[in-house]
Parts: C-alpha cells; sequence; structure tokens
C-alpha cells in the first residue's frame, strides 16, 4: 500500500426494501473533516485520471457498478515513492479509501454499466488546489 493510505472496510444494512451503505461518521477515526461530497460517474471502460489534490484528503467509496482506482506516489519523501498501488471496488467489496494530498489517482470503469464513485473531501472542491494529467501522460508508467 502507498504510505498515508488507508482502506476500510464499510458496513451494509440490507433487507427485503434495500440496502444502506455507510461511508463515512464524524466519529470515525479516519475522519478529520468535512468540505465536500460528491459522486463521480465513470462510463464503462471509461478513464478518469490522473489527477492529485495538494491540500485536500480524497475519501472514495463505489456505490454502484466496479472500478479499478490506481494510485501513484512521486512526493519525494515518501517511502513509497515511486508505487502503484491498484484497488477494485465496488458495492460488493464496499470499503472506503483514505487519499492523502500529493497522491497521483485515477479511476477505469470495469462493469458494463455506469459506476458511481462517492468522494468526501476535506475541502470544498477546488481547481486551483488540483493538479490533472492525461491518462497516457509520459511521466506515468502505468498500462490502463
Amino acid at each position: 500500500m502507498i504510505e498515508g493510505v488507508r482502506v476500510t472496510n464499510l458496513k451494509i444494512i440490507k433487507d427485503d426494501r434495500g440496502s444502506v451503505m455507510h461511508m463515512l461518521r464524524c466519529d470515525d477515526s479516519i475522519f478529520s473533516k468535512f468540505g465536500e461530497i460528491y459522486f463521480s460517474t465513470i462510463n464503462p471502460n471509461s478513464i478518469k485520471a490522473w489527477h492529485l489534490h495538494k491540500e485536500a484528503t480524497l475519501n472514495y467509496a463505489c456505490i454502484a457498478g466496479k472500478v479499478k482506482l490506481v494510485m501513484y506516489d512521486n512526493r519525494e519523501k515518501s517511502k513509497t515513492k515511486g508505487s502503484y498501488h491498484e484497488l477494485i471496488l465496488s458495492p460488493d467489496n464496499h470499503r472506503l479509501v483514505t487519499i492523502p494530498k500529493n497522491i497521483w489517482n485515477g479511476f477505469k470503469g470495469i462493469e458494463r454499466q455506469v459506476s458511481i464513485v462517492a468522494n468526501c473531501l476535506t475541502l470544498p472542491h477546488n481547481e486551483r488546489e488540483m493538479v490533472r494529467k492525461d491518462p497516457y501522460d509520459k511521466d506515468f508508467k502505468y498500462n490502463w
């Protein structure tokens, strides 16, 4: 795992009417502060990458479909500098992935339907604190 990234198994409560999918509570050990929550859709076989946040911590959970989350660490003082890490996220493997600032990340939709990822950031979304690069940028040695 990339230094500073945390994966937390989440609870799903199901009955014959549907289910409740937990994500993040203010009394969870992983919670630091609330900035904004949004939902990102990823079409089948589409890639949303690469991006990093210079100030915000991300908290991802996949609530529909299935995605491959890829992270890349190029932080100078990190023990895992130069490392990639992949995780498959879906409601069948319901978990929260907490990604600290300055970790490159992106998604690929790997289900036949649209996938939905919820993101609870520690700051309101701000394009000025983000860096974006193309999925096939030469700085990344990753084969989507």
